[in-house]
């Protein structure tokens, strides 16, 4: 049976998507952290590991991201997985004033926030947040998290639906100690840094239009260990043993002072 480490409670987004990339029978271990879940693979405590990377709503999941530095583990799978959010707890929508949840999910339901007058609450997980407000008890006080989650604690769904755009999809990615097999629909993620000369990202880029690859994500974020420089997230069609891929890598390293090749793995549908 395969082992799955996600972030959260039981019921989380995470479990869920880990649910529906895994077809066959899985079990699911529960982490405290994102650093943790990675962490469950890399030490074999589990098979693989399930990170949201960015939702359709809020963007990038920054904290993952930033682990995706750091992490021997390879990138092997991508899904995109529905979000559909839901008021959750003991008292009507008329008694809450306060609202709990992570803070992605406050920020996918800001209008229904705002239009309710709510006081929010960050938390470290959805799941875990229902396991807040449960021990709470008060009918003044709320959550936003899935259905499931709603049911696994025994706590009621006041309102569903509260998400400010129906089109809300988080994408995850599994990660595994493996590669993924060539697949002629293949995708390739890669981090790189730039040197600080004129045009240097300019070059790479224009590898991408030499080789006729197509970008599907270009992202930069600030490298935290130096002030005012950045890392460049690429997602691009193609797999990284391709041997046109190859070329193009090979010239992107020489004109980046860092790269890292995340995996290559089958493209996944939006449901």
């Amino acid at each position: 049976m395969k082992r799955v480490s996600f972030q959260g409670e039981p019921g989380a987004y995470s479990e869920a998507a880990a649910v529906s990339f895994f077809d066959d029978k899985i079990k699911t271990i529960p982490c405290p952290t994102f650093a943790k879940v990675l962490k469950n693979t890399e030490d074999n405590e589990g098979d693989y590991s399930i990170l949201p990377i960015e939702n359709s709503l809020e963007g990038s999941v920054g904290e993952s991201n930033d682990l995706l530095l750091t992490t021997n583990l390879t990138v092997m799978g991508e899904i995109y997985h529905r979000i559909q959010h839901c008021l959750i707890g003991t008292g009507s929508i008329e008694d809450i004033d306060t609202v709990y949840s992570h803070p992605q999910a406050l920020g996918q339901c800001r209008q229904f926030i705002q239009d309710h007058s709510l006081k929010t609450v960050p938390s470290y997980d959805t799941a875990g947040s229902v396991r807040t407000i449960k021990d709470l008890n008060k009918d003044s006080v709320a959550c936003i998290a899935s259905r499931n989650a709603a049911e696994i604690f025994g706590v009621a769904v006041i309102q569903e639906g509260i998400e400010d755009n129906a089109n809300n999809y988080t994408r995850f990615l599994i990660f595994s100690k493996g590669k993924s097999d060539k697949n002629k629909n293949s995708k390739t993620s890669i981090v790189f840094s730039i040197k600080h000369e004129a045009g240097a990202l300019f070059r790479i880029i224009n590898e991408f239009h030499q080789y006729k690859v197509n970008l599907t994500k270009i992202e930069s974020r600030p490298n935290r260990g130096t002030s005012w420089e950045y890392n460049f997230y690429v997602d691009f069609e193609g797999h990284q043993d391709d041997t046109s891929i190859k070329e193009m890598l090979l010239k992107i390293k020489e004109n980046s002072s860092f790269l890292k090749i995340l995996g290559s793995y089958p493209i996944a549908k939006l449901d």
